[in-house]
């Protein structure tokens, strides 16, 4: 019988097949590396500026995509430049020792070197756009950030955390009119809107958990 593959292709199914396990298992060792060095959950980081959502949310009433202004279109949120916090604060508590950074950073036209509290591996790929459209809340992965003086991390990001939403996402799903709203509640059966916000939003039935969603 004539050879079907060459014996170079040969031995390099041979080696795509030793290596894809190889290539997952480091994939996961490097996820759970990196969460060992993430902030603890609840913990707050120590920022330039103890910039304060619940004043700027919960009180002020400012909406997430005044300053996050790329989340619904983007895979990135965006963080602000100082020239939007200086809408307000080019009038407002201009002299506070607080804002001293923020007043220096628009002086000599510097970025503020925020320090990230929800920090994916490099490896990762999340998409807020996509997260968005689908009906996931900003509160399920960030919580009541309109409840926290300084921002803390809730959710653990483990790579077993999303999958757990990926198999099952009918219980954290919202109409999209709502993503923003950080204090919504459903009224009635959670999952029975779930499941019918997958229909409507055209959401797989099955579960989202092949490697190539996360790992391009």
């Amino acid at each position: 019988m004539a050879q079907i593959f060459s014996r170079g292709r040969v031995f390099g199914l041979k080696v795509a097949i030793i290596a894809a396990p190889l290539f997952v298992a480091g994939a996961v060792l490097i996820w759970r590396i990196a969460s060992a060095f993430a902030p603890p959950l609840e913990e707050p980081l120590e920022q330039p500026v103890p910039f304060s959502h619940k004043h700027h949310v919960g009180d002020v009433g400012l909406d997430c995509r005044y300053c996050h202004t790329s989340v619904e279109r983007s895979a990135f949120a965006g963080m602000p430049p100082t020239e939007t916090c200086m809408t307000c604060h080019s009038r407002l508590f201009t002299d506070q020792p607080l804002l001293r950074p923020v007043i220096q950073s628009f002086e000599n036209n510097t970025p503020i070197h925020w320090k990230r509290v929800h920090d994916l591996p490099d490896f990762v790929y999340f998409d807020h756009s996509i997260h968005i459209k689908n009906g996931v809340g900003c509160v399920t992965c960030h919580g009541r950030v309109d409840q926290m003086p300084l921002t803390r991390r809730v959710a653990p990001l483990t790579m077993q955390w999303c999958l757990d939403c990926h198999r099952d996402p009918a219980p954290n799903l919202r109409p999209r009119e709502r993503v923003f709203d950080l204090g919504w509640s459903p009224q009635g059966d959670r999952r029975a809107l779930g499941l019918a916000l997958m229909q409507t939003y055209h959401i797989p039935n099955r579960p989202l958990t092949d490697c190539s969603v996360c790992h391009r």
